[in-house]
């Protein structure tokens, strides 16, 4: 197997991008972007430490990041994990890129740009939930946002395929699998859902 160490020799095999993919760039929220934006209620954010990369599921019951000026989201931090991948890594090193989803259509947003993470009590207070206000919130600086190529949704049938979930494992068999044996993986599905209901927020 032989792979390409040389930029010039990877542009060689990919050529000059079309037009359409560099006019779409934008260094801030157009009404475009913004609408796309507002409506998507699930995104995946990337980030880079020095332990390596990680991506992050974000999801909330409405849109998942709000605009706080043209060049400025905020998303909220809301219960997950505590291991806090993320947000090691923007403490350390603030590069970040989120991807927008949109149940039913095939272009997907992309945002890059710079992040911080704010325990601002005013801040926070804004996204209250149900009594409850996420302990932090990532606050981005937009330095490109655009609309990805649709073939991968459209290759994947993200939208169109059906539930493909039938007999994969669930968290409890993978957790099992991971202690050999040694983890009630069992009991951990069988309460999982109620366990989400109390503490979504």
């Amino acid at each position: 197997m032989t792979f390409i160490e040389d930029i010039a020799a990877l542009e060689a095999l990919y050529g000059t991008p079309t037009e359409a993919a560099t006019a779409k760039v934008a260094d801030r929220l157009t009404p475009g972007y913004r609408t796309w934006i507002a409506r998507s209620r699930f995104c995946l954010l990337s980030t880079v430490g020095p332990e390596g990369t990680d991506c992050s599921p974000r999801g909330d019951d409405g849109p998942v990041v709000t605009e706080l000026d043209p060049r400025m989201l905020a998303l909220p931090d809301w219960r997950g994990n505590d291991r806090i991948d993320s947000l090691r890594n923007i403490v350390r090193d603030p590069r970040v890129s989120l991807l927008f989803l949109v149940p039913g259509s095939n272009n997907v947003i992309r945002v890059n740009g710079r992040a911080r993470v704010s325990a601002d009590a005013d801040l926070c207070a804004r996204f209250a939930r149900q009594g409850k206000v996420p302990r932090t919130v990532v606050v981005i600086e937009i330095a490109e946002v655009y609309a990805q190529c649709a073939r991968a949704p459209l290759r994947a049938r993200l939208w169109t395929s059906g539930d493909e979930s039938r007999d994969l494992p669930s968290m409890g068999d993978l957790l099992r699998e991971m202690t050999e044996g040694g983890f009630d993986g069992a009991t951990y599905d069988a309460e999982w859902p109620g366990r989400a209901a109390r503490t979504m927020w």
